[in-house]
């Protein structure tokens, strides 16, 4: 086996990579310009976890059992838990080739913490609560990481009106993590390794109305215009850095786990279902952005209640498996029909038509585990991410509920092989459903 490196830059559309960016990009845009270029169809949800676990592993979300971030404690109105590592029980592609004898350096894969032991060397990913946790594998590495570049940064705070600190914050993160994994790879037994930049997804969301002409909000001229194409160089220098000191024949693959476009708003989900008499309270918030706990809920009269976020989870309150349920299992399936011509109608604040997207789990994946929503709603085919607040004046908001955030996933990801060898041609070759990744790289690994 050559060695291998996969450049996990989350986030990253086509739109930039693929062409607006890719002149500018010197080590980048050759690595495109020379590889088998696939335009990447992310997970049901488009989410980065469970995005990266699925292009991992090659098994959907619904045989993962992972949604989103969060999930709903079975049986409980308000209790959640948090994706982890140890949720992820298919194998991923680093421990396929440990059988085979090859070693790895996994950097920042999610959902990677707890660390769990593998054949190499692991450095956990941005869920990772802090550097006072223990995030690699062996344990040891820590330390000697530590004393080398100072606790080890997994994230920003990104959803602030504190632009200057962020800029900051992304830029010393992101050459930290480059700082590493130019030291891992000049220092320890690797064959392949798979790093992801979290930072490219931060800076979307963080600046995206800054940059995008298309951005309902956008101003020309304004201060932080040029903030992504200058972290985009960033990215690029640091990666040409970190192939410098690798042979010049490693196969490199490109790689996003979905894309980013404009947020032209958010959605109050709940707003709407207890406009349509779904969802009852025991006494309408007046402030708005309230958080919707269950305490200010009449359970015992509401049928259906939703989360936000990039998509909305839609649950019903079945009856014998919520703790106050009152649909009767055999009445979902005609509830779920109604709710989906319900979703499907609604339209924009200004009566436009909008392509809303509502599925049940065992319409989008051939096995469902875990703890499922009931529904799944994209809002306007994901230009709207949202709300799950109540006690606004209208469901359609201006902004994200929980924070700035200027840009929504998109379904459209980045997968790019190149070989230097020249044994992969150069061409654009169509669209690669992110579940078939892991058996594409190992087709090319293995030479075949």
């Amino acid at each position: 086996m050559r060695k291998t490196i996969v450049i996990g830059l989350d986030c990253a559309p086509p739109r930039l990579l693929y062409r607006e960016f890719k002149d500018e990009l010197n080590v980048l845009g050759e690595i495109i310009d020379h590889g088998a270029r696939y335009i990447l169809k992310s997970s049901h949800p488009p989410i980065t976890i469970p995005a990266w676990a699925v292009m991992a592993t090659g098994k959907t979300p619904g045989e993962l059992g992972l949604y989103g971030f969060r999930h709903r404690k079975p049986g409980s109105y308000g209790e959640i838990y948090i994706a982890n590592s140890r949720l992820v029980r298919e194998p991923p592609i680093w421990i396929d080739l440990a059988k085979m004898g090859y070693w790895s350096i996994i950097v920042g894969v999610p959902p990677s913490y707890p660390p769990k032991p593998i054949r190499g060397y692991l450095i956990s990913d941005f869920i990772t609560p802090d550097h006072t946790k223990q995030y690699t594998w062996p344990p040891g590495i820590k330390t000697e990481i530590e004393k080398l570049y100072g606790p080890y940064k997994f994230d920003v705070l990104y959803r602030s009106e504190e632009k200057d600190r962020i800029i900051k914050e992304l830029w010393e993160m992101t050459i930290q993590h480059f700082n590493v994994l130019n030291y891992l790879v000049k220092n320890k037994k690797w064959d392949f390794l798979w790093f992801v930049e979290i930072g490219v997804d931060r800076v979307h969301h963080a600046f995206w109305k800054y940059w995008d002409k298309e951005h309902p909000k956008y101003e020309p001229g304004n201060k932080y215009e040029h903030v992504i194409p200058e972290y985009y160089k960033l990215i690029d220098k640091l990666i040409g850095d970190l192939l410098s000191n690798v042979s010049k024949d490693t196969l490199i693959f490109i790689v996003s786990d979905h894309g980013a476009k404009a947020m032209k708003g958010a959605f109050a989900i709940n707003q709407w279902l207890e406009e349509k008499g779904y969802l009852k309270f025991k006494k309408k918030p007046e402030k708005p952005c309230t958080d919707l706990k269950p305490e200010l809920i009449d359970w015992e009269h509401t049928k259906v209640w939703g989360w936000g976020g990039y998509y909305s989870r839609i649950f019903i309150n079945v009856k014998g498996r919520e703790p106050k349920g009152i649909v009767p299992p055999e009445k979902v399936p005609d509830l779920i029909m109604e709710l989906k011509d319900e979703l499907r109608k609604i339209k924009g604040p200004n009566g436009e038509p909008w392509n809303n997207l509502v599925y049940t789990p065992n319409e989008l994946y051939p096995v469902v585990k875990g703890d499922a929503p009931d529904m799944f709603l994209y809002i306007d085919d994901l230009n709207w991410r949202a709300a799950g607040t109540v006690g606004w004046d209208s469901p359609y908001l201006e902004e994200n509920d929980k924070g700035p955030d200027d840009a929504v996933h998109d379904w459209y990801g980045v997968f790019t092989i190149y070989d230097p060898e020249g044994t992969i041609e150069s061409s654009d070759k169509g669209v690669i459903d992110i579940v078939n990744v892991k058996k594409h790289m190992l087709k090319i690994i293995r030479g075949q």
